[in-house]
């Protein structure tokens, strides 16, 4: 495993971080319990990850905590979040501090390295400087947090509209955005900035539906072609090429490549409830950078594009 600093956090993370949403939730989704959900997180840790991201929202944090027992504390980095909604409407201050410190609860820890406000939409933003940020800074300064970080709402927000006007501001120590094939315009709106502020990057939706299932793809690509985002492309093997003469052992594989290596990401995320899949997934974040011409290609080929996800 390999290993980067973390932004001017100086924290030196795991190129991989184990993300424990997404559709999986460290297969508790599927019905996994909390101890063998933790089995994920034991295995992650045993493999030299030590980034461990999880939220309130995941109903993951007690599988961490659990699968964190007996570890020496600064081997392992904790990023967990939660959002501005809270019962319906937006939450105080005094009731972010609670939640903050149920999520220490669950984890079994007295203190978190990155806590962040999650899935911040622009019309959130403002609020959430105002009310949560100087609530975070009081938990840091009772050392409850160490840094502190947003992350987007990928899905309804592809352009990064709340993001581009997060990187504006001084307060945040980390930001989690979402960039794949798929939709690279996060490098000039939000990566050229994080870079010259040192921005600690976390990378979220390297992989999702669109990039894991081909059907999926097809779909996505044919849309895309119809609506004139994209062109030249073999509909019924769009991104063929990356498997091509052992470019890449497969489409995902080429995913977690192209964004490994894109400058301004720290880490990228990866969840799963399963270790085989586990494995495959560090193995590619392992291997080298996908040839100059194959990146240029994928830049190319999707230049445009800053509407979809690939969820």
């Amino acid at each position: 495993m390999e290993y980067a600093t973390l932004g001017k956090t100086g924290l030196r993370v795991s190129v991989m971080g184990l993300g424990c949403g997404g559709h999986s939730r460290l297969g508790m989704s599927q019905g996994k319990s909390d101890t063998e959900a933790s089995l994920i997180v034991r295995e992650a840790l045993d493999m030299g990850i030590n980034f461990i991201d999880t939220a309130e929202s995941y109903g993951t944090e007690s599988a961490v905590g659990l699968g964190l027992q007996g570890v020496v504390r600064d081997r392992v980095v904790i990023s967990t979040k939660a959002g501005v909604g809270w019962q319906d409407r937006r939450c105080t201050a005094d009731e972010f501090k609670q939640r903050v410190d149920s999520c220490l609860q669950r984890l079994q820890t007295d203190y978190v390295d990155v806590f962040h406000v999650h899935g911040v939409r622009i019309e959130e933003y403002e609020y959430a400087c105002e009310e949560l940020v100087p609530a975070l800074m009081d938990l840091r300064t009772a050392g409850k947090i160490r840094f502190v970080g947003i992350t987007e709402a990928f899905g309804p927000d592809p352009t990064h509209k709340m993001l581009v006007r997060a990187v504006q501001d001084d307060c945040w120590d980390v930001m989690m955005v979402g960039l794949n094939i798929l939709n690279q315009s996060a490098r000039e709106r939000v990566l050229a900035v994080t870079q010259k502020k040192q921005i600690g990057t976390l990378c979220m939706f390297a992989v999702r539906r669109a990039l894991s299932r081909p059907d999926a793809l097809r779909e996505l690509i044919a849309q895309m072609v119809t609506d004139g985002l994209i062109k030249d492309v073999d509909p019924d093997d769009p991104l063929g090429f990356l498997v091509a003469d052992g470019v890449a052992d497969s489409v995902q594989d080429a995913a977690y490549r192209f964004c490994r290596w894109e400058p301004g990401i720290d880490l990228v995320l990866s969840g799963t409830g399963n270790v085989d899949h586990l494995k495959a997934n560090a193995e590619s974040l392992a291997r080298p950078a996908l040839p100059p011409e194959i990146v240029e290609r994928l830049k190319s080929m999707f230049a445009g594009v800053d509407s979809v996800s690939g969820n």
